[in-house]
């Protein structure tokens, strides 16, 4: 498979009260960010509505303190019909995305809390971090939608957070893109961990520089920083393109 890989942060993280679960064999449990408004009805989808991936159902409300169990949350990315949306017109983090071209693929990187298991129970450890959770291999793109989408249109994205809201009010068709993938796209069984290690091998500045390492910021703090912002991280036809996906492909099967 080859394309150029873009990374996009996505999931609960430091600034909210919870993060995505990890577990001691490498599977783990995604849990998106709080959606901006909220929205009641058949279009929204509460954080108690949220089911397990290895057991649905089951929810996932062990790992969601309980003032937000009634809240809505924008599932994005979400796993069933492979699809992410975001405002790449107007946010500045994900304006990259708008290079992304059919073939492409979106890898999703998310801070994963550790959980232990103590007789029979899950502890949170105060141990994080960053895992590749799944990818898009992109087969369609919907780019600045503005206005209601066609029955047929509307198909492949019903699902898509941004597409949700937007059917809830016509002022939220807001020039929102939405990326669907391919058969080939996946919801990894276990996390991918996104080390020191991997970065060094796959990933450069925007300016073509290695990351700055050490200081006063731990690797942790480092990898955040660097991936904040959505960027095509590796493109195959950049001179040591193809070996920086190569190494990224391998480290994946190892896992």
């Amino acid at each position: 498979m080859s394309g150029k890989i873009y990374v996009v942060n996505v999931g609960t993280n430091a600034s909210h009260l919870f993060c995505s679960p990890i577990f001691e064999d490498g599977t783990f449990e995604f849990i998106p960010i709080p959606e901006d408004r909220q929205i009641e009805g058949a279009h929204g989808v509460q954080y108690r509505d949220l089911r397990s991936f290895y057991s649905p159902t089951e929810d996932l409300s062990e790992f969601i303190p309980d003032r937000f169990l009634d809240v809505t949350t924008h599932n994005d990315p979400e796993f069933d019909s492979f699809t992410y949306g975001d405002n790449c017109d107007v946010n500045a983090r994900a304006r990259a995305l708008r290079g992304v071209e059919r073939g492409d693929f979106l890898f999703f990187l998310a801070r994963l809390q550790n959980y232990r298991k103590e007789l029979a129970e899950l502890t949170p450890l105060s141990e994080f971090g960053f895992y590749f959770v799944g990818f898009i291999h992109v087969d369609r793109i919907y780019r600045s939608v503005t206005d209601p989408l066609s029955t047929q249109d509307l198909e492949p994205i019903n699902l898509n957070a941004h597409v949700r809201r937007a059917m809830t009010d016509d002022s939220l068709w807001d020039s929102f893109w939405v990326f669907c993938g391919s058969s080939w796209s996946r919801r990894f069984k276990k996390a991918v961990p996104v080390t020191r290690e991997l970065c060094e091998k796959i990933f450069t500045s925007a300016d073509g520089s290695p990351w700055r390492w050490g200081g006063e910021r731990t690797d942790l703090q480092v990898i955040g920083s660097y991936t904040r912002t959505c960027r095509c991280a590796i493109d195959p036809s950049a001179p040591d393109g193809l070996e920086r996906e190569s190494v990224l492909w391998d480290w994946i099967d190892r896992f």
